[in-house]
């Protein structure tokens, strides 16, 4: 009998643990219980920003845990969040509000299957960009509007059922375009700044708690007015190598 390798087990139990969570948050928005259900959804997100790094760490890599993260994030990303946008408010449009959800899911799919073909193909300069939003961060983005709903920040916005209508498919666009946009998980960090690097996220979180829905907010409108800036620097250095 063949012997399970640890260091390869160990980031897949991770990965699975992830997708409970995104499956949970489902459950949490068919009770209608919309706050919990994006707190499920951020804790699945850390998970994912988490497996892969210590799967590469502790040299846990494998073709089977690139394909489970994958399709974990399809489900996480891709399917949670067009649901529970869909039973919050999309819902009101009735048969467009589901078409919508499901040009979001479509997308998603289309965008995950690219990277898996076009992350074999990039030069080194080129992997510290993405083709497009990425699957996690599209559902960010998707799910914004919600979480400003929750925040201190909603008195300063206000969000017509129609404009979340358009913006879902706005997202949607930026997962398949062609807009480059930064890689942060291509980083590359050493094992010793990995300690200090898990300590800050312990304090990070510890404001996040106080903090949640606030917090989210800053880190999406930081990471949408981020885009046009990758796009620049990508252009940039596309006309520095010559390409």
């Amino acid at each position: 009998m063949k012997k399970i390798d640890f260091r390869v087990a160990l980031p897949n139990l991770i990965t699975i643990i992830g997708l409970c969570l995104g499956l949970n948050s489902l459950r949490l928005a068919f009770e209608g219980n919309f706050e919990k259900a994006l707190i499920f959804i951020v804790l699945a997100s850390i998970v994912d920003a988490l497996d892969g790094r210590i799967a590469r760490l502790i040299k846990g890599t494998s073709k089977f845990g690139a394909e489970l993260d994958s399709l974990t994030d399809f489900v996480n990303f891709g399917v949670c969040p067009s649901i529970i946008l869909y039973f919050w408010i999309l819902n009101n449009f009735g048969f467009y509000g589901w078409i919508v959800s499901l040009i979001f899911i479509v997308s998603g799919c289309l965008r995950l299957a690219r990277f898996n073909i076009d992350s074999e193909n990039k030069s080194n300069w080129e992997v510290n960009f993405f083709t497009g939003v990425p699957v996690p961060a599209a559902a960010g983005l998707v799910l914004l509007p919600m979480i400003i709903n929750f925040s201190n920040f909603n008195q300063f916005f206000n969000f017509d059922p129609s404009i979340i209508f358009l913006s879902v498919i706005f997202v949607s666009f930026l997962m398949i375009s062609r807009i480059p946009t930064y890689a942060i998980k291509q980083i590359k960090i050493s094992k010793t700044i990995f300690i200090f690097l898990a300590l800050g996220f312990v304090l990070f979180f510890s404001f996040l708690f106080q903090n949640t829905f606030e917090t989210l907010t800053i880190l999406g409108l930081i990471y949408l007015l981020s885009i046009p800036f990758s796009y620049v620097h990508f252009l940039r250095l596309r006309k520095k190598h010559g390409k």
